[in-house]
């Protein structure tokens, strides 16, 4: 009985709205709309960054498990915008949540599927004994150069997984599935990701997460059936629609983990952050599918059964909540917010 003993998140307050951000480029808002499925996206404040949301996702998280922070025996941060080149955010956590000295301690990248990558390493140390308890963290401020299609649907936010014994939700199963697929990257030194258009669908997104999902099914004897939830990486609302058609789910089973319509895609937090938004509403004997994608490219594919511990746990200031709290900011405070302009 390993898995999600508690979980916490972080969505900035601000936001922008599509119809402005194509006002300032003189482009179709509607047509954008609806290509994409976003109408809106996160920013983050100019004292908002990976680090700052990644600890105060973490401290909701312990004030949820309500355990001694010097219990966690590792930290992973997976994110593709740690604010330094050379210096771990996982160490900053840490000092802020007061865990000690004595814990495993890395940041990881894996564009979007860092997060989940960190799961699968937490699941596995507190499986052999090496650690009690395991904190894994997607946070993101995503960037996009201005101008570029990502900039529609690059938000920020964060979500902590403590994993441990005795879970609210149990880790059944993982299978991830990996390539070396150049879908999107950025080089060293340069500030905004390029991207390969098209060629970030079929043989990146849907590949790998078709792929990882069909293996967990064959591997562990699930079908579609099997599962009352299912939430998939997020880049844009078209892409997770999609993949569940093809994998044989419903709208149904994946509305409640659709957040980008209005906070964007928050890349390593992106996936994390509608399974938290349905482990708001779960219920015991409920199962959950989970895949992330990162590009580069790969997924990671989880089975997870929600136990009767869901029932106890402290299910405040809930994800949808969050996301519908939110402060409109005009193009030019969006640009000073993002430090793209002085």
């Amino acid at each position: 009985m390993i898995g999600i003993v508690s979980y916490g998140t972080y969505i900035p307050r601000f936001r922008i709205r599509v119809d402005e951000i194509a006002r300032i480029w003189n482009e179709d808002a509607n047509a954008i709309k609806q290509s994409l499925g976003i109408f809106e996206k996160s920013v983050p404040d100019v004292d908002e960054d990976t680090a700052t949301m990644a600890v105060e996702a973490s401290r909701e998280a312990l004030a949820r498990a309500k355990i001694d922070p010097k219990k966690i025996g590792a930290i992973f941060v997976g994110s593709e915008s740690h604010p330094y080149a050379v210096k771990p955010t996982a160490t900053i956590v840490g000092e802020a949540l007061g865990v000690g000295n004595y814990y495993f301690c890395a940041d990881l990248e894996f564009a979007c599927k860092a997060a989940t990558a960190g799961i699968q390493i937490c699941h596995a140390m507190v499986k052999s004994g090496m650690i009690d308890y395991g904190l894994a963290i997607g946070s993101d401020v995503a960037q996009a150069k201005p101008g570029d299609a990502l900039e529609y649907a690059a938000g920020a936010g964060a979500v902590a997984i403590l994993i441990g014994k005795d879970p609210i939700a149990v880790i059944e199963a993982t299978v991830s599935y990996t390539s070396d697929t150049p879908d999107f990257w950025r080089r060293d030194l340069q500030p905004y990701p390029s991207h390969g258009g098209r060629f970030t669908g079929s043989p990146a997104y849907f590949r790998h997460i078709v792929n990882a999902v069909r293996k967990l099914m064959e591997d562990h004897g699930y079908t579609a059936k099997d599962f009352d939830y299912a939430v998939f990486h997020q880049p844009n609302a078209k892409f997770p629609q999609r993949v569940a058609s093809m994998l044989g789910f419903s709208e149904e089973k994946i509305a409640e983990g659709l957040l980008v319509r209005v906070i964007g895609n928050t890349y390593s937090a992106s996936s994390l952050m509608g399974l938290c938004s349905i482990l708001d509403k779960a219920k015991p004997g409920q199962r959950i599918l989970l895949a992330s994608f990162g590009s580069g490219a790969g997924s990671d594919a989880f089975a997870i059964y929600v136990t009767e511990k869901i029932l106890d746990f402290p299910r405040n200031a809930q994800v949808w909540e969050k996301a519908k709290n939110g402060v409109y900011i005009d193009y030019g405070l969006y640009l000073k917010n993002r430090r793209m302009i002085r």
